[in-house]
């Protein structure tokens, strides 16, 4: 009954939103108009409407927001700390992976928490379920569907660095135009899509749904002159359950306690004991064989396009390592689905090829498969020409997050969505731009990744691409970012940052008390009797240094000072996790504030490297040209800018920065104050005067 429950409020709501024809959005103009509903789209959505801006979400079809194109998974190494964060800064990603999970389980326990990789098997209907329930009922969203045929284009505000400015989109079918102050585009691999399938080609985005219009690449491409690649990726046959034997398989067992990816849910939406197990087994000869037999009849492996380099296809993998054997894991669709998704068997060839293929792997002999597997290619947007809060260069306006910069993975779309939905709201609402450092967050690793150096390959994040990873961790998310989310950003709900404040404090007077229990070696051995302590050592421990050993727990410490240390037993792994890594943090604490010094040197956006009155190479001129970095910090990591240049850029920023004060302070001299010319009350105008004569009233 809760199910049909749920299902009515859907399809009420997809009806009503179909309902909203084109023609009545296109009488009013918008703050953000967000193309695409996937990750990204969603995301930036539900983003631009937690900032105030009224927003527009354009989709080919509203049922399909939410969908798991892929792989029926979330988080991982590196992706879910990008989780994480998101739902730091109140997005959708953790709370709907919490709800739609059948299958928990914490990636690399074995090593520090700071790589621990959360991660959830999902069911597809229930992801797509919390998604479309969340994102409909937003206040200030609009949600239509339909095709953008391009982009409306105007001259750019001289005021502002650009060379264009986007004012909105043109729909497909009738030609409808929508205004709006930002646009985001979130296209995924539907930005002149195409399908591979043996030899066969098709245009699309996603088996059976179109690719985004010509015309849309037409405006990137011919009328705003940007720069764009291409991309491959592919998706695994499904296999129907039943005739999967997994005796031949090794069983994969979930945690016994899920952990939750949002900050405020303390528990999942299925139970410990509902969950789902996976099977892992492994390719044979066989397999080998029927890659070599099919590659005449396989055009998508044929071609240069670049493919994932951490996510290949079987065929790839095939070529690049022969006689290997790979793991294939064979991952639940859903609490009720009949269908298997078996990761690492991504592939293109001809459906017969597929069937034979699998069915050299002995769990998989008797399998059928009930849709195949295929490619895409795609046209991505050459993500150098962004700002790091993923507006373009060259275009006012215009924001772009997803694949369409080049990344993969559900986790990296959404990240990219979240800022580029918050950037684009903020500059609607006459609010300066943001971004997000490296020292921070892996979201702005991923940002500065892209913008800095660009991609080869779709981009895929990894805890060895953060430098403090020790400092970014997955556990610490909120305390990192909800605060900036409420306090700076105002995309954090109220709720949300208190939730965030109380840990926070829990934390400090937990650590602080801590610190105040001290005993001497003998006294801790007594106190703690399975604990190994070094006879050499003499010196007193504090009960924070005791939990920077290995097998000492929070609540180990706290049975033996119940009165002081039992009231923050609820953040008892959290304060174990600080404990261990508080001397690391303090360490690295030093160098993020180096970085974040040369992060703070900016670079003017319209600088002409070619004329600049400083030594640089030539090399090294058109290098920075062609990146065009914000920060003296993003130009340092530029591959092929020397140490030499950035002294050189240096002190020119220096120079320039110097004089720019010296103006200021002259205008600031010579300028009458604003509240001068103004219409006061006695009381603002003496309040004013005494300002003016420096004098401070203390109330």
């Amino acid at each position: 009954m809760l199910r049909l429950r749920r299902l009515l409020v859907q399809h009420h709501f997809l009806t009503s939103y179909s309902a909203r024809a084109a023609s009545s959005v296109a009488r009013r103009k918008y703050d953000v108009i967000v193309v695409g509903g996937g990750h990204a789209g969603t995301e930036a959505a539900a983003a631009a409407t937690r900032i105030g801006a009224e927003t527009l979400l354009i989709t080919q079809k509203i049922e399909t927001i939410g969908a798991l194109s892929c792989n029926p998974s979330l988080g991982g190494v590196g992706k879910g700390q990008l989780v994480k964060e998101v739902d730091a800064l109140d997005g959708l990603m953790g709370r709907a992976g919490d709800y739609a999970g059948v299958h928990f389980s914490i990636l690399n326990r074995r090593k520090g928490p700071a790589v621990w990789g959360p991660r959830a098997q999902l069911d597809r209907g229930r992801y797509k379920e919390f998604i479309q329930s969340e994102l409909l009922n937003l206040p200030r969203l609009t949600v239509i569907e339909g095709s953008v045929e391009g982009l409306l284009v105007s001259a750019a505000d001289p005021e502002r660095p650009g060379k264009h400015r986007v004012t909105g989109v043109r729909l497909a079918g009738g030609g409808n135009e929508i205004l709006s102050s930002s646009v985001i585009l979130t296209t995924g691999t539907f930005l002149s899509g195409s399908l591979f399938m043996g030899k066969t080609t098709s245009p699309g985005g996603r088996m059976g749904e179109p690719p985004s219009c010509a015309g849309l690449t037409h405006s990137l491409r011919e009328i705003l002159g940007l720069k764009l690649g291409r991309l491959k990726t592919g998706t695994p046959p499904r296999i129907v359950k039943e005739t999967v034997d997994f005796s031949l398989a090794q069983l994969h067992l979930p945690d016994s306690r899920p952990t939750p990816f949002s900050f405020i849910n303390t528990h999942t939406h299925c139970k410990p004991e509902e969950q789902i197990p996976c099977h892992l087994t492994y390719t044979t000869p066989g397999v080998d064989r029927v890659v070599g037999e099919s590659l005449h009849m396989n055009s998508h492996i044929q071609q240069d396009t670049k493919g994932p380099r951490y996510c290949p296809s079987i065929e790839s993998r095939v070529l690049r390592f022969p006689g290997r054997q790979h793991q294939v894991w064979l991952e639940p669709e859903g609490l009720n689905s009949d269908l298997l998704y078996p990761q690492g068997l991504s592939m293109t060839m001809p459906p017969e090829m597929q069937l034979r293929l699998i069915r050299e792997i002995p769990a998989l002999r008797r399998a059928d498969i009930r849709t195949p597997g295929y490619g895409v290619q795609y046209d991505f947007v050459c993500p150098m020409q962004l700002f790091p809060w993923l507006q373009l260069k060259s275009v006012q306006g215009l924001f772009l997050a997803g694949q369409i910069n080049g990344t993969t993975g559900y986790e990296e779309a959404a990240a990219q969505g979240l800022w580029a939905g918050i950037n684009a709201g903020r500059t609607a609402l006459s609010m300066p731009p943001l971004s997000l450092s490296r020292t921070e967050s892996y979201i702005g690793v991923l940002i500065d990744d892209l913008v800095g150096h660009g991609v080869t390959e779709p981009y895929r994040m990894f805890t060895s691409r953060a430098e403090f990873r020790t400092s970014l961790r997955p556990d610490n998310a909120d305390l990192r970012l909800t605060p900036k989310g409420f306090e700076e950003i105002g995309c954090a709900s109220s709720h949300r940052y208190l939730e965030a404040v109380r840990v926070r404090q829990g934390l400090s007077e937990a650590l602080s008390a801590l610190k105040s229990v001290t005993l001497s070696p003998s006294r801790w051995r007594e106190k703690l009797r399975d604990v190994c302590i070094s006879e050499t050592k003499s010196t007193l421990i504090s009960g924070e240094e005791m939990l920077q050993y290995k097998d000492v727990s929070f609540d180990m410490v706290a049975s033996a000072f119940p009165e002081i240390l039992s009231p923050y037993l609820e953040f008892s792994e959290r304060i174990k996790i600080e404990a261990v890594y508080r001397p690391h943090c303090e360490k690295q604490q030093r160098e993020m504030e180096r970085m974040r010094e040369e992060e703070s040197l900016s670079l003017p956006p319209d600088i002409d490297y070619f004329s600049l009155p400083v030594s640089l190479s030539d090399e090294v001129r058109e290098i920075l040209d062609r990146a065009r970095p914000s920060t003296l910090g993003a130009a340092m990591r530029l591959q092929g800018v020397t140490p030499a240049a950035i002294v050189h850029l240096l002190n020119y920023v220096t120079r320039t920065g110097r004089r720019s004060r010296a103006q200021r302070d002259t205008d600031r001299q010579t300028k009458t104050p604003d509240w001068k010319h103004r219409p006061q009350t006695d009381q603002q105008a003496e309040s004013n005067r005494n300002q003016e004569a420096g004098v401070v009233l203390q109330n």
